[in-house]
């Protein structure tokens, strides 16, 4: 199966095209400058032709958009620049793959809805973005429902990884200087490594390829995260009580659990970020690791390196 992976410099990019590279398909990369004597192609999401024009040349089976603008804060003062990059840029990639016959796979967010309540929510569940990261984000999924491409839609929350900037790898930074940090604990979700969307996201297009026939069975919206919820705060305390079994710098930090009010940002953020994963797992038969299991491979991985 040939695969086109747009925005291999990401977290997620990164991650797929290390996974991959373990597999028999055919894998194509972009990022937005490629470095010298690298394999990636050069592809700006910027520029809405190239985008239409790379997709086109390569005639992949399987496109894996992995590039976003993620800059949720400065997402509202460049709102032109983020439809761009999550909304038409996106848009382009679903009308040509629908003029291939081939397949989107495509990553969303939580932030596509309002973030209210206590219970996770089904894909099914009313979007409502409290910020303008969110509604660009949902305006690209809508621009490849329009589309009719086949499609395959992953929602996302709390990403993270061995490769790119997070918040684990803020957190150890920051916790090897300072011995109190104060973490906002009343934001609900499911911290989700790179990995585990990779992992699920191979596993989806190999269903794809092995059940050609029927890949209108597995068109549609999924929601992916780590198993288990959790707040900032406690995602930080086990992100020290991890990071402490590596380095003595993050040993005794404390984390002082405080209310987003006490730190406001330009961009609103839901509280509740639960999503309910149950149709992945039916869909593609894949169990999603608890979100703990998930931080303590990504801790080691990034102390071992």
């Amino acid at each position: 199966m040939k695969i086109l992976v747009i925005g291999a410099s990401g977290q997620v990019g990164f991650e797929l095209c290390r996974q991959l590279a373990d597999t028999k398909h055919e894998v194509t990369s972009t990022v937005m400058k490629p470095e010298e004597g690298s394999s990636h192609l050069a592809l700006d999401l910027g520029k809405i032709a190239d985008v239409s024009a790379m997709i086109l040349k390569v005639k992949p089976d399987v496109v894996i958009n992995a590039a976003a603008y993620t800059a949720v804060d400065k997402a509202e003062s460049e709102q032109e620049l983020a439809m761009l990059v999550n909304a038409d840029a996106v848009k382009a990639m679903a009308v040509a793959v629908k003029e291939l016959g081939s397949t989107l796979i495509h990553y969303s967010t939580d932030y596509v809805f309002d973030g209210s309540g206590s219970e996770p929510r089904s894909e099914d569940a009313q979007t409502a973005p409290v910020n303008f990261y969110g509604k660009s984000k949902l305006d690209g999924e809508e621009y490849i429902r329009q589309s009719d491409c086949q499609h395959v839609i992953f929602r996302t929350s709390w990403v993270y990884g061995f490769h790119g900037h997070n918040f684990v790898k803020t957190m150890l930074r920051v916790g090897a200087d300072r011995k109190e940090l104060s973490v906002v604990s009343d934001q609900v979700g499911s911290p989700t490594s790179a990995k585990q969307i990779a992992e699920c996201s191979i596993a989806a297009a190999n269903c794809l390829d092995s059940d050609g026939d029927n890949v209108s069975k597995y068109v549609g919206t999924y929601h992916l995260t780590g198993s288990g919820f959790t707040n900032w705060a406690d995602f930080a305390k086990e992100i020290f009580s991890l990071g402490s079994g590596f380095d003595e710098k993050v040993r005794g930090v404390t984390v002082k659990p405080i209310p987003s009010s006490d730190y406001p940002t330009p961009a609103k953020r839901p509280f509740n970020s639960r999503l309910d994963c149950s149709r992945l797992e039916k869909t593609f038969g894949v169990e999603l690791d608890s979100w703990q299991s998930q931080l303590k491979g990504v801790v080691q991985e990034i102390y071992s390196n």
